[in-house]
Parts: structure tokens; sequence; C-alpha cells
């Protein structure tokens, strides 16, 4: 009782200060012309968003801050290794999203960094965060949770870390873009993990792990209620490259790493789309998808924005449904 307690604090602290948050941040936004510059190849239903607030991000990467600091401040937290390495990779990829949202701004168009820039900053920050993570006494095993397998990979681990922050980071980046899709799925996803968490007790510091998860998701349902259809804000890389990168460091040091796949099945599909058609358009120089990632094509087609978001968010939550199953039922002994 006193876990779930702490976590129905955690998201409501989470919640309240994420409004607050976007009560002041989105007028200065506004007011510094902060804002989003859009595809030419979107369809027309999105020439209305154009000139929405970017950098929401903040709306949630602020509050789950503070919320830490102010859980530490009450000693309802504690800070710890596994912590302190999710928090780096938190704000290292914020840091990286926000450098990239501030130059759309200054170009006014809708390109930042370059991509070889961008990814060029998130490996390096990948490569910091495996040698915390090996620095902490992990082993490189490559864990089966549902069969309790453990494989030794080697060397191969550091590529295997490498490909997951990067890959999970950019996974969210591509789903962020229609109103509440990238942040609704992954409320659902910190959720699971905030479950899943609570199941690692062998991992130092699991409890605190799992609450910052449920801070994040009591951010991200407060950030939400600005960002649905209609979007008053967006998060901009600077929130999307932070969820998605941190999803990716919860998955390894909890060692679910394979499990991501499925709790971010959705962010998977969106990722591979936009993989095939590249690599189809090389061979063929024609299309496979009308415009990926693949909620668009959805958009083309003449599905409604809401009632994609909606599918998705439910392809979402029956993966992590089955997640949760896999990750935690079938492992606990008890």
């Amino acid at each position: 009782m006193l876990i779930l307690t702490k976590s129905l604090m955690a998201i409501m602290i989470g919640f309240i200060l994420s409004l607050i948050t976007a009560f002041i941040l989105i007028p200065i936004l506004k007011k510094l012309k902060i804002r989003q510059s859009l595809s030419v190849y979107l369809e027309r239903s999105h020439t209305k968003k154009q000139g929405t607030p970017t950098m929401g991000g903040l709306i949630f990467i602020i509050p789950t801050i503070l919320t830490i600091v102010l859980l530490l401040i009450l000693k309802k937290i504690t800070i710890n290794y596994s912590l302190l390495i999710v928090l780096f990779s938190f704000i290292g990829y914020a840091l990286i999203g926000f450098i990239d949202d501030y130059l759309i701004v200054i170009k006014h168009n809708n390109k930042g960094l370059s991509e070889k820039s961008k990814f060029l900053m998130q490996v390096v920050i990948a490569i910091i965060f495996f040698y915390l993570f090996m620095m902490g006494g992990n082993e490189p095993l490559l864990w089966i949770h549902a069969f309790n397998l453990k494989l030794s990979i080697g060397w191969f681990y550091g590529l295997f870390i490498l490909f997951v922050l990067v890959a999970s980071s950019n996974a969210v980046n591509l789903t962020d873009g229609l109103d509440g899709l990238a942040g609704g799925l992954s409320l659902i996803a910190f959720t699971t993990f905030g479950i899943i968490s609570y199941n690692t007790g062998w991992l130092e510091g699991y409890e605190s792990v799992a609450i910052f998860c449920f801070i994040l998701v009591g951010s991200i349902l407060g950030f939400l209620v600005f960002n649905i259809s209609p979007a008053k804000v967006f998060m901009g890389d600077t929130g999307s490259l932070a969820l998605g990168a941190t999803l990716g460091s919860i998955a390894i040091i909890t060692r679910h790493e394979l499990l991501l796949v499925l709790i971010g099945i959705v962010f998977v599909i969106e990722t591979l789309s936009c993989i095939i058609q590249r690599i189809y358009y090389k061979f063929t120089k024609k299309r496979l998808f009308l415009m990926t990632p693949i909620h668009h094509t959805f958009e083309k087609k003449g599905f409604d924005e809401r009632d994609i978001v909606k599918v998705f968010w439910i392809i979402g939550l029956l993966a992590s449904l089955l997640a949760i199953c896999f990750g935690v039922l079938l492992w606990t002994k008890n």
C-alpha cells in the first residue's frame, strides 16, 4: 500500500506542477515567437497548426525535475546510482532536443541540427551512459525474462546499448507528428515501466526509478491537457528525444531491453515505416507508403487525426498490458 501511495503522490505532484508550468510557459513561448514550422508535404488540415508554440517538452521536463527535488526534501525518494544515470540520459537528450528546436526557431524553417550532428550528439551521450552503466558493476548480459534466460554477449552489448538509446530517442521523435500521439503513447509506456521497475527488487534503487516513471507519467498527463487535439503547444525535439532516450535507459537498467520493442510497438512501427520507405525508394524510385511516418499515410487516406491517435493509443495500451504479463507475471515466482 505504501508503494501505491507513493506512486499516486508522484503522479499527482507531477501533474499539478506540469499544469502550473504550462500556464506560465505557453504565453512566454508565444511572446518569444517560438513557433513550429510545418512541412509543406503535410495535409491541409495541418496548416492551422502553423505557428503553434514548440519546445513544450519543458512542460514535463521541468516539473519532473522539480518533483524529484521536492520528494527528496520530503524524504520520499532517495538518490541512487540507477536514478542518476537515468536522469543523465533524460537531461542529456533533452538538451540535444533543445538545441535542435532553438535552431529551428532561429532559421524559421523545419530544419534544426543536421542529421549527422544530431546523431553524433546522441551517440556521445549514449557512450557516456554505457560507461556509467558498466561502472555500476553491471555485466554485458542480455536477459530474456519470460524464460529466465541470461545470455552473455560481451563487447557487443556496448553496441546494443548504443542502438537502444539512439533508436528509442529517434523513434519517439518520428512518432511526434499528430496531436497527443507521442505524449499519450509515452504516458502508457512509462506507466508500464513503472510497474515493471517495482518488480526489479534486485536493482539498486529500483523503487526510486519506479517513482521517477510515475512522476513523468503525471507530468506528461499535464502536458497532454494542452497537447491533445487541437494542440496549444508541441513538445518539439526537446521533449521527444528526452522521452525516447529515457524509455531506453530505463529498459536497459531494468534489463528489459527486448521488452521495450513490445511496449513501444507503435514507435517501432512508425520507425520501420520510414526505414522501409527509404530502402524501397532507393531501389525502385517509387514510394511504398503515401507518406511516412505511417500515421501520415492514414491521414492521406482520409482518416481523421483524432481517430488515428486513439487507435494507436489502444494498440500501445494492449501491447503494454501484454508486456506486463511477460515482464512481471510470468517472471514472478510468487
